[in-house]
């Protein structure tokens, strides 16, 4: 969906604080996080979908390739942590946004954050950086299209995958319920990414112009955009920097 987004606050949503944590806030939030997941059963890193560069051109879609299965390879080294570090670190990711999320939901988010990636073969860090670049966090974003919410779904495609999930839809302010964006956003990014046969690069370039339009770039044989998946990469990146110098 496009990026460009502008304030809107929904009736349902208007009351929510939405203000930063101190860094006594985010550790005490990280603390819950790790009490919270090692009570669980999570599943493990199942790994992301092999991505191709034919598409979007070898050095964005090689490069994109050669930058997840790295990640991929270091999360399997570091399994039995994974889950509770990168809780921690998404914590610490959406407490530097204007989420308009008190505390307690963002803990919530964190975990479904990676819950739903893991369900959907997908990288949780490559959800974050879809987050990030589409909404930048604020959960009520609302784009210039009516795309809303964290992962700024169109309410007609969010209706359609909140049917195929068996989820409750509530009318278009649905989406600005962070949880439920993330269910919709993630199930969708890998909807396109099984469309095409795997490929992340295309998947997000689908995401953001469009199947229908891809397609037809696809089909007339020409490249697909490749400015938003290169959006999304950095934002990787920086987080994956981030999170290594903290290590």
């Amino acid at each position: 969906m496009p990026s460009s987004t502008i304030s809107a606050r929904s009736p349902a949503w208007a009351s929510r604080p939405g203000r930063g944590s101190s860094e006594m806030e985010r550790t005490h939030l990280a603390m819950l996080a790790l009490c919270a997941l090692l009570s669980t059963n999570v599943d493990p890193f199942a790994g992301l979908a092999d991505t191709t560069a034919s598409a979007v051109g070898t050095a964005v879609g090689g490069e994109m390739s050669a930058h997840l299965d790295e990640r991929a390879d270091d999360s399997v080294a570091a399994r039995p942590n994974a889950d509770v570090e990168l809780v921690g670190q998404i914590l610490a990711r959406l407490a530097r946004r204007h989420t308009a999320l008190p505390e307690r939901e963002r803990l919530m988010l964190a975990r479904t954050i990676v819950r739903e990636a893991r369900a959907h073969d997908l990288e949780p860090d490559l959800v974050v950086a879809v987050i990030e670049v589409e909404s930048a966090g604020y959960h009520l974003a609302v784009s210039h299209v009516g795309a809303m919410g964290l992962m700024q779904l169109l309410p007609a495609t969010g209706r359609e995958l909140a049917d195929k999930l068996e989820i409750d839809w509530l009318g278009p302010d649905t989406l600005f319920d962070p949880s439920t964006n993330v269910r919709l956003g993630t199930a969708y990014l890998r909807e396109l990414a099984d469309r095409y046969d795997g490929d992340v690069s295309i998947a997000l370039a689908a995401y953001n112009w469009g199947p229908g339009r891809i397609d037809r770039r696809l089909k007339r044989g020409a490249t697909v955009p490749s400015r938003y998946i290169e959006q999304v990469m950095r934002v990787y990146d920086r987080n994956a920097e981030i999170a290594s110098r903290r290590s």
